[in-house]
């Protein structure tokens, strides 16, 4: 209450609630604590950062001995988990047929699932028999599938084994390469720079528009666009006595005003292109440094002095139409899906199940159509790094190369995969446990080094979202190290025969792998 009354005079003679205080009261209060929150999350990094760069450059050190260790500790890391999935399939299935057992005899467990019907209780179809023969089959036909997996495309496994092994040696021998995504990083800040700034000049660029606000019935200008200087002593005014010239919102009635959306859509589609650029610089960068690698007939002593620099150099004097090309592409699909976005939150109030339906269709569609498109990207650059011929035929080539060799791409695609999940989780992981550990005074022995904090997960979470993104851009140079190595292997099974004029250029254990050999100049 103010005066013993529930309702008070504000200073333009408006009688308001007391509740409005309340509720405003509340606000402030809410972004006092959200400063207070600030505060003590950047006192927390002020005594703590010197401990979060010590475990982001434990976290760097882990990312480079697992790259290492992937030349020594990659087949064995495979293999291990093929055996672990069929041995808890091969349980599981142990586990259904011993519940299958189990219920035999028991009141109501041979009721059928047709006959018991749909129960959102999920735990009544585990006191069926019938449930658990279900599972017993379902697993044991993946376990069957597993293993005639295993047994077919043994040889795939091992050439995809050996492929990543190569990698490591070839990263090893291109260490700069790990340095590369920094150079990225920066590049991709000052697209991110140029974008947000220019986006700020053109949404800040409206002028304030101010209307009378009046009664609809009486004021006969009421809406009309106003001065809040001039409006006292205006026609307007002695017109409308009781109107107020306010704020209305921020735009403009010229041509350049309404055209503001269309230049924030494109300034979103450029900031799209240079962003696809600099990425595709990247892989064409890092693919001719590899290339490099796999196309010196002696290893390494064939190897240019400075490989990354001269791929760098090579991309930005032969390729930059090429790569522009290729982003403006990517950048294309990814407009429309920000305005497929738009449309579909403009079109949320609107109950129209087609509309819906299509916008979902269009979203899906495109989103694959951009996997593909990265992907054919990301390989065609691969083929502009080794051959230096322009995108469309470096595209086509490499499409048909894979398409080809379908089968060694799903193969060599999912050890990759497994074996980068791996690495993220077991670095993101350890380091996490570490911060955790240390930062909580769980370890004895240094319990008074860890800082007093107010909130010990700040630090925890900079050192785990750190620790991923150093993972991350390790395993991204390391994978396209790996499918640089494999499209050079797949071309140099399909150019080359092994004589002195064509010899393989494959390291020793491919070439044991699949029987080939390099025939002396004689022989030939």
């Amino acid at each position: 209450m103010v005066g013993n009354a529930t309702t008070y005079e504000d200073g333009d003679g408006v009688r308001k609630n007391i509740t409005e205080l309340v509720e405003g009261a509340k606000k402030a209060n809410g972004v006092l604590e959200a400063r207070q929150l600030a505060m003590r999350i950047f006192e927390d990094y002020t005594v703590s950062w010197y401990w979060i760069v010590i475990g982001l450059v434990i976290a760097m050190a882990m990312s480079l001995l697992f790259i290492v260790l992937l030349r020594f500790l990659a087949g064995i890391m495979v293999w291990v988990m093929i055996v672990m999935v069929i041995l808890v399939l091969g349980y599981g299935i142990f586990h259904c047929y011993m519940e299958y057992a189990r219920l035999r005899g028991e009141a109501g467990s041979d009721i059928s699932l047709v006959d018991l019907g749909f129960q959102t209780d999920l735990r009544v179809y585990l006191h069926l028999r019938q449930t658990w023969m279900a599972f017993m089959i379902i697993l044991s036909i993946l376990e069957v599938i597993i293993i005639l997996l295993l047994i077919f495309l043994r040889k795939r496994i091992l050439i995809a084994i050996a492929l990543i092994k190569e990698a490591s040696r070839a990263v090893g021998y291109v260490m700069c390469s790990l340095l590369y995504p920094l150079v990225t990083f920066f590049l991709l800040c000052l697209c991110i720079a140029y974008w947000a700034s220019t986006a700020v000049f053109l949404s800040t660029s409206n002028e304030a528009i101010y209307k009378i606000f009046g009664d609809v019935n009486t004021c006969p200008v009421n809406g009309k666009t106003c001065s809040p200087e001039t409006f006292p002593s205006s026609n307007e005014s002695r017109l409308c006595p009781g109107a107020h010239c306010q704020f209305a919102f921020y735009g403009g009635e010229s041509a350049y005003h309404r055209a503001l959306l269309g230049l924030q859509i494109f300034n979103a589609f450029m900031f799209f292109w240079l962003a696809n650029f600099v990425l595709a610089l990247g892989q064409v960068t890092l693919a001719g440094a590899f290339a490099s690698y796999y196309w010196a007939l002696n290893k390494p002593d064939d190897l240019p002095a400075f490989p990354l620099f001269s791929s760098f150099s090579r991309a930005l004097r032969y390729h930059t139409g090429s790569l522009a090309f290729g982003a403006l592409i990517l950048a294309i699909v990814q407009i429309i899906r920000v305005m497929l976005e738009y449309l579909d939150q403009r079109l949320k109030a609107a109950d129209n199940k087609f509309a819906k339906f299509l916008m979902t269709c269009l979203k899906c569609c495109f989103w694959c159509l951009e996997k593909f498109i990265r992907f054919l990207n990301r390989n065609a650059y691969i083929m502009i790094a080794i051959y230096g011929t322009n995108f469309c035929t470096s595209a086509k080539n490499a499409f048909f190369l894979l398409m080809r060799n379908i089968i060694r791409v799903a193969v060599l695609d999912k050890v990759t995969d497994f074996l980068f999940l791996l690495g993220k989780l077991l670095i993101v992981g350890s380091v996490g446990i570490l911060a955790f550990f240390f930062f909580t005074h769980r370890i004895r022995i240094i319990q008074d080094t860890a800082p007093p904090l107010n909130y010990y997960w700040v630090p925890i979470l900079t050192v785990i979202i750190g620790s991923y993104m150093i993972a991350h851009g390790f395993f991204s140079v390391y994978g396209m190290c790996v499918d640089t190595l494999f499209l050079c292997f797949l071309e140099d099974l399909e150019r080359n025969d092994g004589s002195a004029e064509r010899p393989y250029f494959m390291s020793s254990n491919l070439k044991k792998l699949l029987n080939k050999t390099n025939k002396k100049p004689a022989e030939s």
